[in-house]
């Protein structure tokens, strides 16, 4: 039995110690916002943060998290949607097909919770994150359009 602190609620998680946080999140606490793309840690559909710092959930076991320590999914970024990357995404119309979208805004909203003005070298080192659909300019006017609180001009 895990006991993860999951968007602000410690929660018990009847699951094996070595089953990936992902598992955890999307099967066992019903969260399935958080995306399985590649289960090696390479493409961030799975990023999540734990204490503010982005990880990529899928390759991390239960095993290897405290019930101190906060888990914060997409879910749980903005009880109603409106971190200033989720408006930007919708401003701009960041997504094509979306998969890996709850991952690029976790990513990019640790970016600006370290880095308020990011610059252009500041989103490539931080957005790893892989895009199929390959929407990475309107990820990076997203992020730029964040920091305007969201709006696009």
């Amino acid at each position: 039995m895990a006991k993860l602190n999951v968007n602000g609620r410690v929660l018990e998680v009847a699951v094996d110690p070595d089953t990936p946080l992902l598992w955890a999140i999307r099967d066992h606490v019903g969260l399935t916002g958080t995306k399985y793309g590649c289960g090696v840690a390479a493409c961030g559909a799975c990023t999540v943060h734990v204490d503010g710092q982005p990880i990529r959930s899928c390759s991390m076991p239960v095993s290897a998290f405290q019930e101190t320590q906060r888990i914060v999914t997409i879910e749980g970024l903005s009880p109603d949607g409106n971190h200033p990357i989720q408006v930007a995404w919708r401003a701009l119309d960041v997504p094509q097909c979306g998969f890996c979208q709850s991952g690029m805004i976790m990513a990019a909203a640790a970016l600006l919770a370290e880095k308020p003005r990011p610059t252009d070298a500041d989103i490539d080192q931080a957005m790893t994150n892989i895009c199929r659909c390959g929407t990475y300019n309107r990820v990076r006017a997203g992020i730029h359009a964040a920091v305007r609180g969201g709006t696009t001009g």
